[in-house]
């Protein structure tokens, strides 16, 4: 069945919310980037890495404790964290699309498809 207007998904890539669009009329269920560079960029085995790292390091915090996202860039990328850390707010996104965690600012849980500025991930409660 076609997608209608109201309609929404969440990038597979980038974890943001999709809103239906007239374009997408035909092959709405098919649909699964919200741009052509979430298409080109796909989820990697950094991505991947990522989200496991986020997960991981949670499971050791105490439950209502949260990480900043560059604690799981540090872990993947070494040296190189800083360049992964764009990529860790995806991963981020993308677990709060599957119900696993949340995405906080000032201690409230936010939007992560309009967050802007320093955020912290926190088990979902």
């Amino acid at each position: 069945m076609p997608g209608r207007a109201g309609d929404t998904k969440t990038c597979v890539a980038c974890g943001r919310d999709m809103k239906w669009r007239k374009s997408w009329e035909r092959n709405w269920d098919q649909v699964r980037y919200c741009s052509d560079a979430c298409r080109k960029r796909g989820v990697n085995t950094d991505d991947v890495a990522l989200e496991n790292t986020i997960l991981e390091l949670l499971d050791v915090r105490a439950h209502d404790a949260s990480i900043c996202p560059s604690e799981a860039a540090r872990l993947v990328g070494g040296e190189n964290w800083r360049d992964l850390m764009e990529p860790a707010r995806r991963a981020a996104r993308r677990l709060v699309a599957q119900g696993t965690v949340e995405i906080t600012q000032k201690g409230r849980v936010v939007d992560p498809s309009t967050a802007k500025g320093p955020i912290r991930i926190r088990k979902a409660r």
